[in-house]
């Protein structure tokens, strides 16, 4: 090493920069409000919301909410916490599975044995080690589009050094890897609503809320749940929007729930439940825009003015393309609901001042971008969209829809820099991509080719629990030469790899966050309040000590320590400049002010009122009920409008017995999260496995009872899950929760209920290549053989005194990337460094070549203010966009 490259261990040793915050540790400025309580209370801030960590004698021993600034919180936060920091499915040491250890210089590592295998702890210099190597000899070997990060979405937890952040950050300064696109959250929307509306919408500020309370008469619900799914957050949740939902019920607003099982949020807002059967939203709404025709209820001035392309699917509801007309007849057949139904909610909508809310679950189906594309449509034939009161919205069920925006800048960490490998695999395609090397794949109007992957890196992510065919997923990793995972706890995502990483909690952690998605409106800090557990580390330090290994340390730190850039984090928010870092650390949160204005802007409103001086995002500026771009693609599954088309697999066409299985977001967890916590579950699983809502009739009809243990079958895997039967489901539909964690029997059952056995890897479409998870068939009966408890919990067989000898490094090659990096990121123009720092932090794509120029003017306006950029700094990110995005570069 020379004297201007330090290193890790020098920096500890007493390099390190002059700034500390060790006398901020230990703050009690939030201490409880009982004078006669003891003080070691600390405050942190989650996923599931802020609160005080009591600690006594080094040990959490109980969680505190925080009244002022989260009245109501959920069972995730004050028993989930808690429970699952000291749960036996923590990984406490560095892990290498016995046959990849016993064969790293051979080659012989038998990745066949991978989810069977002992695990073997070692040190942490013989997990880095190994890591590096097989990092190194990927990237040389078979250049560093064979290194594959599966650490899409960052949920992992709430602070800004997340581990999917850092773990980019290493890797392009080695020179990149190979990344997914898109996402499971909306991957069809996300793609497709640019050009249609001009706008993500599924990420976007939702009107305020007030808007709605005032103006609004009726007010539908599509799959749309916001009381289960607003108890968490992509950032800190704190149940701002709860009390305002009452006040919308309470001020008349009649609600309509169109879904095929009754929500919490059903029966919080007294909503009136239209049955519907899974994936055919499309066939009613263009059968209810049929019906607005024929009734003279459409508005023939708003569509002249605010859209392109309206007659041609005029002509399509009418029949005269296919010679099918869309009739309340017609899509009473496909959709389960009768034609009178269909006539009197068509009625109502277009005579009420109505807001649709969608759920994202809608579009996770096959053929999904044409969901919300439908809804758009019949707004706009109804003329609602920009209205007060009115219109359309995809994100009502998430970061709290409805709350008005700050507009003030958050937290913004360390920049992932630039990927210089352009290799892409859409998010929900890993297997494909896995079984495929080579292939080529049409992805949002290019066409990729799939790397041979030897390395599939996973950071703070359960990938494993996400993609569709679990069992497939688990054969095609054979292929793979090493599976690398960073994670607190024992998930599927580390019981299918090779070397496990074991990462600290949040609690054991310094970091900072912000709150509410879209309001922005307060800083919190994420403060240490106990020593990690066991040996694991934070994930700074965890990619610190890699990155000295691959001699990539002083440009992985910049030479300064977590605390230093938790501090320029904050510095980069609006709070930072009425409230000091100090102060703000010893307080633990700092409010950021909503303007007036905000609490009386509606969606769209803009473009409704100045359509040419606020023209959308789109080719034409305005919606396009018709669109160009997508019909010129000529893609079957994704026509130029939204049309009724035939699902794979869906009750329309099932054979006898079959049932549709929808798997909504939990109630009790954030996906796999909180699936370990032992009086969590106690709440809701039955005899130990994951809860199944079974309608009445259908259990009858196989002699299942409440209670039950079920199996849910189909040719791709099983399921063992616990029966509850009841009313609020229709006919030939049950559902399970996304998430739960696998555990696999003799007879290759998961044991557990983990949902993505039974889901298809059949693609939404070729436009977007989305998760299809809601497009499933099962067949069910009771579990006669159950195969003992349910094990997902338990820790894997582990080897703690085996022998093994000490790696010899010289046989590592660690300086082979020397050259390489010192050259790879030194030429990043101001508005890319910007772009990375702030603009990539949450839902939004993460890489510029991704999409098109005009997908990204609409991506922007949701975009800009979320990372609270100055005018400038959004034209220095919008000038980059344009000089690299998909179509600049043809």
């Amino acid at each position: 090493m020379s004297f201007t490259q330090p290193t890790r261990r020098m920096f500890l040793q007493g390099g390190a920069a002059a700034f500390s915050a060790t006398s901020l540790m230990g703050t009690t400025a939030l201490a409880a409000l009982d004078p006669n309580s003891f003080k070691d209370r600390v405050f942190h801030a989650t996923h599931y919301g802020p609160f005080q960590a009591v600690v006594r004698d080094g040990k959490l021993v109980g969680v505190n909410h925080i009244m002022d600034i989260d009245a109501r919180p959920t069972e995730m936060l004050t028993r989930g916490v808690l429970d699952r920091t000291y749960d036996k499915s923590r990984i406490n040491y560095p892990m290498i599975r016995k046959s990849y250890l016993d064969g790293w210089e051979t080659g012989d590592i038998k990745p066949e044995l991978r989810g069977k295998e002992e695990y073997v702890k070692v040190d942490w210099d013989t997990a880095w080690s190994l890591t590096a190597k097989a990092l190194l000899d990927t990237a040389t070997n078979h250049g560093n589009e064979a290194i594959f990060s599966s650490s899409y979405g960052g949920w992992s937890n709430a602070g800004t050094f997340r581990p999917n952040v850092l773990q980019g950050r290493l890797l392009n300064l080695m020179g990149g890897c190979t990344i997914t696109s898109g996402d499971w959250s909306a991957g069809a929307s996300q793609v497709t609503l640019p050009h249609i509306i001009g706008d993500m919408e599924v990420y976007s500020t939702q009107s305020a809320w007030e808007t709605i309370r005032d103006n609004t008469e009726v007010f539908v619900l599509v799959g749309c749940d916001p009381i289960k799914n607003n108890r968490v957050e992509y950032r800190v949740a704190d149940h701002g929007m709860y009390a305002h939902w009452e006040s919308i019920r309470d001020a008349g607003v009649k609600f309509i729930s169109i879904n095929p099982q009754k929500t919490a949020s059903d029966e919080y807002l007294d909503a009136e439940w239209v049955k519907i059967v899974p994936n055919t939203d499309v066939a009613l709404f263009c059968a209810m825009a049929n019906h607005v025709l024929a009734k003279g209820l459409e508005d023939r001035a708003y569509m002249d003015k605010y859209t392109t392309g309206a007659e041609k699917w005029i002509a399509y509801l009418q029949g005269e393309t296919d010679g099918v007309e869309k009739t309340p007849e017609w899509a009473s057949e496909i959709t389960g609901i009768a034609p009178e139904e269909i006539r009197d909610l068509a009625e109502l909508l277009a005579t009420s001042r109505t807001e649709i809310a969608g759920a994202w679950a809608l579009q996770r189906a096959q053929h999904g971008e044409m969901t919300h594309w439908a809804i758009i449509n019949f707004a706009a034939l109804t003329g609602k969209i920009g209205k007060p009161g009115q219109g359309v919205g995809f994100s009502w069920h998430y970061g709290n829809g409805g709350m008005p925006a700050s507009g003030k800048s958050n937290p913004a960490g360390m920049s992932q820099g630039r990927n210089f490998v352009k290799t892409i695999c859409p998010a929900s395609r890993i297997t494909d991509m896995l079984e495929n090397p080579g292939k080529e794949v049409f992805y949002n109007g290019n066409t990729h080719t799939y790397p041979d992957v030897k390395v599939v890196f996973n950071a703070g992510n359960n990938f494993m629990s996400h993609q569709q065919d679990t069992n497939r997923l688990i054969k095609a990793l054979e292929k793979v030469e090493t599976v690398v995972s960073v994670d607190v706890w024992w998930t599927a995502a580390t019981r299918w790899a090779d070397i496990v990483l074991p990462a600290a909690s949040t609690l054991e952690q310094d970091d900072i966050s912000s709150g509410g998605t879209y309001s922005n409106d307060k800083v919190y800090a994420m403060k240490k309040a106990i020593e990690p557990v066991g040996d694991s580390l934070p994930d700074f330090e965890i990619f610190e000590g890699l990155a000295d290994k691959l001699d990539l340390w002083t440009q992985f730190t910049e030479g300064e320590d977590k605390m230093y850039h938790i501090k320029l984090a904050y510095e980069k928010s609006s709070a930072s400049k009425h409230t000091p870092f100090e102060a703000f650390w010893e307080k633990g949160f700092a409010r950021q002010e909503v303007p007036d204005e905000a609490r009386k802007w509606t969606r769209h409103s803009a473009f409704f009122n100045d359509p040419e001086g606020s023209p959308l995002h789109t080719t034409s500026g305005k919606i396009e009920m018709f669109c160009d771009d997508f019909a010129k693609l000529e893609i079957d599954d994704c026509p130029g409008m939204p049309m009724w088309l035939e699902k794979h697999e869906y009750l329309g066409n099932a054979k006898e017995g079959q049932l549709h299985v929808v798997s909504p977001h939990p109630w009790f967890r954030l996906h796999s999260q909180m699936d370990q916590s032992e009086n969590l579950r106690n709440l809701y699983k039955v005899q130990g496995r994951e809860p199944v809502r079974i309608n009445t009739q259908d259990a009858a009809d196989r002699n299942i009872e409440d209670g039950d243990l079920v199996e849910l079958y189909n040719d791709r895997g099983t399921v063992i899950a616990g029966a509850v039967v009841s009313d609020d489901i229709m006919p030939g539909v049950v559902s399970i929760y996304e998430g739960a964690w696998p555990s696999l029997d003799s007879k290759g059952r998961c044991n557990s209920g983990l949902v993505n056995f039974l889901t298809s890897t059949q693609r939404s479409s070729g436009v977007a290549q989305a998760t299809t998870a809601n497009t499933t068939l099962c067949s069910m009966r009771k579990c006669e053989d159950p195969e003992g408890p349910n094990m997902a919990y338990d820790k894997p067989p582990i080897l703690e005194d085996y022998a093994f000898a000490e790696i010899d490094e010289d046989k590592l090659g660690f300086g082979r990337l020397y050259e390489l990096t010192e050259s790879l990121y030194a030429d990043m123009e101001p508005g890319e460094k910007i772009f990375f720092e702030r603009c990539t932090v949450c839902h939004a794509p993460r890489e510029v070549t991704h999409f098109t120029q005009q997908q990204w003017k609409g991506i922007a306006p949701s975009m800009f203010p979320r990372a609270g950029l100055e005018e400038d700094e959004a034209a220095l990110v919008m000038d980059y966009l344009m000089k690299n995005a998909s179509d600049a570069l043809r």
